[in-house]
């Protein structure tokens, strides 16, 4: 399996990590991380999807559980900003590198300002998106919020 940036990105940083690759195929009616959470039999709170959006104009990298919803304003106020709202998708992978559904908060193309959910900090590991669909990546949140300079707070429902 070939590495995708977002996993070159821990390797350099020298992050322990473990990859769990699944069949994404066959999402059906749920979105890629509920897809994820279902093939890995994973806490769905434990498994954090990676949402593209704008702040004050500014493209910004939410990471919210996939158990919950992104809270646009609580993003905003978390990133110093007055209005969010989600991105457009060719703008989300045309600036990370990566397609829907497999955008990693990890080795993205240009560093987006990133803020992820403080209830990620409640768990020894976590899992995001290893920068392609199929591909989920457990890590420690510190190291998340370390290789992504995120901000944590309140930002899911």
């Amino acid at each position: 399996m070939a590495a995708t940036p977002a996993v070159r990105a821990l390797e350099k940083a020298g992050v322990a990590h473990t990859l769990h690759p699944y069949d994404p195929e066959h999402p059906g009616d749920q979105g890629h991380g509920e897809a994820a959470v279902a093939a890995l039999g994973a806490d769905p709170r434990q498994v954090f999807k990676t949402l593209v959006t704008r702040v004050d104009g500014t493209l910004t990298v939410a990471v919210v559980p996939v158990s919950g919803t992104l809270d646009l304003k609580a993003l905003a106020a978390a990133a110093g900003g007055r209005k969010a709202a989600m991105a457009d998708p060719a703008d989300a992978e045309r600036t990370t590198g990566y397609v829907l559904g497999g955008i990693s908060p990890l080795g993205q193309r240009k560093a987006l300002p990133t803020v992820v959910d403080d209830s990620a900090l409640g768990f020894a590991t976590v899992m995001v998106s290893a920068g392609r669909r199929g591909l989920q990546v457990e890590l420690p949140p510190a190291d998340l919020v370390r290789l992504t300079r995120a901000r944590t707070a309140p930002i899911g429902r």
